[in-house]
């Protein structure tokens, strides 16, 4: 099978392509010819030793996948050998074939393509746990979304969208903001040209109840001063690069909340929550209140440049790797 190898943190332009003997499939798993692994900002960081875990090198990267069953373990009765499938593997995803237990590998719906089904899963889990669990938004409510062309950005449109949510979309170029019109928002704001503050209070009346930032920077506190009083803003990642430092009179004089969210953290501790959320994002899919993209495809040899396009934030949507 054919692996993206990190042999040590650096560069993304490191990472080689390399053929390695298959795995060996033990009991209560099963082997996933991989037909698209989805491509993520944390995948870069990973690669250069930016993220929170550090995972001993040499490592594959990756941590989405679909693809096609070729083989099932003893004691598996919940697949069988030609279904569709998709999984969250953590690392390991940027390779021909996964070998990964069958009871964490989920059916593809039928209307879902392997694209879709290979980037929805991190995106999607992260902005229903913000919105339900985290910001428990309600119907009605003014949404900020910054970086909302991205693949996290837009899911956070989709979802604020499903909830009946007001969503103003923020974003850099014209692709993107396109894009997250699309999916439901009802206004966006130039993130190169215009105030967010300004543009937002416009907007909305007076300000937002909740922003979404995946982007940090100085973006994190034009989308704070944009809040109503008792908003909230969720933390969710820095793609700009820089960890914000917040005026806390901004947070004290407004009543406002900072709310942070890490969907993958709190995984990790709540497994059966976690398969209802993800249960739950599948079945407004399939009722067709959710729509993930389809993503951009690159070769699996091309995986500098799809990560490299990925943290230079240059990607609308989604994008995937095709062994």
């Amino acid at each position: 099978m054919q692996v993206v190898s990190c042999n040590n943190f650096g560069p993304v332009a490191n990472l080689t392509v390399e053929d390695r003997p298959s795995l060996p499939l033990q009991a209560g798993q099963v082997r996933i010819a991989v037909t698209a692994a989805g491509v993520n900002f944390v995948d870069g960081l990973f690669v250069q030793g930016l993220y929170q875990i550090k995972p001993p090198v040499p490592f594959v990267p990756g941590g989405e996948v679909a693809g096609v069953i070729t083989e099932v373990g003893d004691g598996v009765t919940t697949h069988a050998v030609g279904e569709r499938v998709f999984a969250s593997t953590g690392l390991g995803g940027f390779a021909s074939e996964v070998v990964w237990p069958a009871r964490r590998v989920l059916h593809t719906p039928a209307g879902m393509t392997d694209g879709q089904a290979a980037t929805f899963v991190q995106s999607y889990g992260t902005a229903w746990f913000a919105l339900h669990h985290r910001a428990r938004a309600q119907a009605g409510e003014w949404l900020l979304v910054l970086g909302a062309g991205g693949g996290v950005g837009l899911a956070a449109v989709d979802v604020g969208h499903s909830l009946g949510m007001h969503v103003i979309a923020a974003a850099s170029s014209h692709a993107k903001r396109e894009l997250a019109m699309a999916l439901g928002a009802e206004a966006v704001i130039d993130t190169a040209s215009e105030d967010v503050k300004v543009r937002a209070k416009e907007l909305s009346g007076g300000g937002v109840h909740t922003v979404y930032d995946p982007v940090g920077g100085a973006l994190a506190e034009a989308g704070l001063r944009s809040l109503r009083d008792d908003g909230q803003l969720l933390v969710v990642g820095f793609a700009a690069g820089e960890i914000p430092r917040l005026p806390a009179n901004q947070i004290l004089l407004r009543n406002r909340r900072v709310t942070g969210v890490d969907w993958g953290g709190w995984v990790g501790g709540h497994q059966a929550e976690n398969e209802q959320l993800l249960a739950d994002v599948v079945a407004a899919i399939g009722r067709g209140e959710l729509h993930p993209v389809e993503p951009c495809a690159y070769a699996l040899a091309d995986v500098a440049v799809a990560l490299q396009d990925q943290l230079d934030r240059k990607v609308v949507g989604k994008s995937v790797l095709v062994p």
